[in-house]
């Protein structure tokens, strides 16, 4: 579906009222303010030509009707010195801890101010997608000082994504006991698509996603439950299995695998209020997806997708939808390069409340989904402009969004 005309963008751009103003000592502020207008006849945002432009499964899955955020925000640049972050996480007292790529963690300050450097972990594959990817603190932390990470390693075979636990020491300046839990075998001799974020259950185990490794040889491997590429797996905290797996007991398959079928699924969070695991995939050429990931469910790549091979042609069969696998709840095309998600549930700005907010790296921007019945019902695009690829984000004790980029920026997007 095609954006609608633009006398009508034209007519609802007239509708909004905002003014920009700027500057802060400890970087930029941004304060964005617009009147209240009716999101009913807003277009979608997406005004390209689809690159690909293959038939939706149902309506509502890509290109729905735009959004638009009528709190006054305040959008502020904390720090520009970060080096390739990659993930972001709360720490209980309200800093930030942050991966940066080529293998140092550090805690920052609410108001984004260096506290701490990390040393101490495992070397890391810092080259292409690889390096040091996600982390989270065990629920625990606060008693444990228990941190998750996952790394690119480099074995004999290739290189794997690797998902490892330690504890931060007393001081906050190093990593003490790191071991490694667990490995996404096979390793492949490949620098790309490793996925990857990780989820602490209520249990306390984790869910982590992996890539499928990008090579036409070793993607196939996303459909086949003996091999950990392309898959949610639910593992412990010392990486064994989770018992009572969808797949556990099954000749030949992996029991700590969840769900497959999966790209390079570098987003994956918590809907709160169902309970589920939403995540969101690079696609190929087109195609980028949001899913809800559930036991046992087989999510296609590479037999079904609605993009293409980087050099235009057809993924496979250049099917779409096929039985036994699972449509994807929304999708882009063209792509947006979608990143780290997080949903916000915070009361401090109500009409955000229960939606999706994405990270897009090509893209450029965040995007927001409107989440209603598991569907998305609206699209609204915020920080374009800014020229800037947008990694990892997350919600803060304060109700705002923290998102950092590959720029190595900290951002904050607050009510006003």
């Amino acid at each position: 579906m095609l954006a609608q005309p633009l006398t009508l963008l034209a007519a609802c751009f007239m509708a909004l009222s905002t003014t920009t103003s700027c500057h802060n000592g400890n970087g930029h502020t941004t304060t964005v303010s617009s009147q209240t207008v009716s999101t009913d006849s807003l277009p979608p945002v997406e005004t390209e030509k689809p690159n690909i432009g293959y038939p939706s499964a149902f309506a509502g899955q890509t290109r729905v009707a735009g959004v638009k955020t009528t709190t006054a925000l305040s959008i502020k640049m904390l720090d520009n010195s970060l080096d390739h972050p990659w993930a972001i996480a709360q720490l209980p007292d309200g800093r930030f801890l942050i991966t940066e790529n080529k293998g140092t963690m550090r805690i920052e300050t609410a108001d984004g101010k260096l506290d701490k450097k990390i040393t101490g972990l495992p070397a890391v594959v810092s080259a292409g997608q690889g390096g040091l990817l996600d982390v989270t603190p065990s629920p625990d932390f606060a008693t444990n000082r228990m941190i998750f990470w996952d790394y690119s390693e480099k074995r004999p075979e290739g290189t794997v994504l690797a998902v490892a636990k330690g504890t931060l020491s007393a001081d906050e300046t190093r990593i003490e006991n790191p071991t490694v839990i667990y490995r996404a075998t096979p390793a492949f001799d490949g620098r790309l698509q490793y996925g990857s974020r990780i989820l602490v259950d209520p249990d306390g185990n984790l869910f982590v996603s992996t890539g499928e490794r990008s090579a036409k040889e070793i993607r196939v491997q996303a459909q086949q439950l003996n091999s950990a590429l392309g898959k949610v797996v639910h593992i412990t905290p010392d990486g064994k299995p989770v018992p009572g797996g969808p797949f556990a007991g099954q000749p030949g398959a992996r029991p700590e695998i969840f769900a497959y079928g999966f790209r390079n699924p570098e987003g994956m969070t918590w809907n709160p209020r169902t309970g589920e695991i939403w995540e969101a995939e690079f696609g190929p050429h087109g195609g980028d997806e949001i899913n809800i990931v559930r036991a046992g469910k087989n999510y296609g790549w590479p037999v079904i997708t609605y993009g293409l091979e980087y050099s235009g042609d057809k993924v496979g069969e250049g099917i779409q939808q096929k039985q036994g696998m699972e449509q994807p709840v929304y999708y882009w095309d063209p792509s947006v390069s979608p990143a780290g998600i997080t949903f916000y549930d915070s009361d401090v700005i109500p009409e955000w409340k229960g939606n999706l907010f994405v990270g897009c790296l090509s893209g450029s921007h965040i995007a927001r989904l409107v989440i209603k019945d598991n569907k998305v019902v609206g699209e609204e695009w915020l920080m374009q402009g800014k020229g800037e690829r947008f990694r990892a984000i997350t919600v803060g004790k304060d109700g705002a969004l923290y998102t950092v980029t590959d720029g190595g920026k900290l951002y904050r997007i607050g009510k006003q």
